[in-house]
């Protein structure tokens, strides 16, 4: 039911109103960042289409129609091709079409493309959902052009992606996009409390630093998280106040070591979301605001430290080392290499 998904109320409500009258257009493009629950709206944009009690303008959530809906198991092969077709939730008219190693198989399109003409097995309408839309290459996205130009009247394709620039214009501009926002910071933290048994100090901390993402709210160990808010803050010390390289060079070398290899990324993430805070602060941010605020007492000292613009280029910087993990680079040297940079700034 729409009423118990968390954030995006205005999308809750226009897509209400589309299946209320009958409007639901029959190619969507679900666009908003990461983890703020697009798959889960699209899911129930077809439980609500599919439900045969529905109240109001929700789906009821217990008729059987709604319970085999929402009911899908992930494949658990990592076969090529059981990626090169349509998975079904346990209605036959919901289909989602999943990628493969980062990429979205043009066979999966070519079934897609098939089943989309059939018409329900049992609902009034069937519902396609493409998972991370954005890793079709040209080939497959292009075999997507004719369904999405001409689907039948009883087929809905639902494209759900984090990244809408990245899909060709073509594809763009024959969905309709509803909108996604960042969730609100208190409504994840009354979730994480009341759904998922967080304590309130966790909740707030996960809340704070998941970025307006509820997906990545749950996922967060918090007491992981804070041994690695901990090493950025060493990182942030050693480069500011001590001017220690030295230090700087040994923390390196801990991230990139066997034991923190598998959590590189996540400790970039953290470092990133510490200098951010740092920065707001210098800029005058109440302390209320940061992602935070449990830290904001050593994080106004490490503020004081620098101009905003040091910060900033921190975080430019930090970018720019992301943008270079996508090709095969020797990531001791490169961290190394941005931390050294970031000790070398001017105060």
């Amino acid at each position: 039911m729409f009423s118990r998904l968390i954030g995006n109320d205005v999308t809750k409500l226009t897509l209400r109103r589309l299946i209320h009258q009958e409007r639901l257009p029959n190619s969507l493009l679900f666009a908003g960042p990461e983890g703020v629950g697009k798959k889960q709206f699209a899911i129930e944009t077809a439980r609500t289409l599919f439900c045969r009690q529905r109240v109001g303008d929700e789906a009821c959530g217990v008729c059987s129609s709604c319970i085999r809906t929402g009911t899908f198991s992930q494949p658990t092969s990592d076969k090529k091709d059981v990626f090169e077709r349509v998975h079904f939730s346990e209605s036959p008219d919901l289909g989602f079409v999943l990628p493969f190693n980062r990429n979205i198989l043009i066979g999966a399109i070519r079934v897609l493309e098939r089943e989309a003409n059939f018409n329900p097995y049992e609902a009034p309408a069937r519902v396609f959902i493409i998972d991370d839309a954005d890793l079709m290459k040209d080939a497959a996205a292009n075999a997507l052009l004719k369904t999405l130009e001409e689907p039948a009247e009883t087929t809905h394709i639902i494209l759900v992606t984090s990244r809408p620039d990245v899909l060709l214009p073509t594809i763009r501009s024959r969905c309709q996009t509803i909108h996604f926002a960042p969730v609100d910071r208190k409504a994840i933290e009354n979730y994480l409390i009341e759904e998922r048994a967080f304590s309130h100090d966790e909740a707030r901390l996960a809340a704070g630093v998941a970025h307006g993402s509820i997906g990545r709210a749950v996922e967060i160990d918090v007491g992981e998280y804070r041994e690695m808010r901990e090493r950025a803050v060493r990182v942030l010390r050693s480069a500011l106040i001590d001017g220690d390289a030295a230090a700087l060079l040994k923390i390196s070398e801990e991230l990139n070591d066997a034991k923190n290899k598998d959590n590189f990324e996540a400790n970039l993430d953290v470092l990133e979301s510490v200098v951010r805070d740092v920065w707001r602060l210098a800029c005058g941010v109440e302390t209320s605001k940061l992602l935070d605020p449990e830290m904001a007492e050593t994080y106004s000292r490490f503020a004081e430290q620098a101009a905003p613009a040091r910060f900033a280029e921190w975080l430019s910087e930090i970018e720019e080392f992301r943008k270079t993990l996508i090709v095969n680079i020797n990531k001791k040297v490169a961290t190394d290499a941005l931390f050294l940079t970031m000790a070398s700034g001017k105060r």
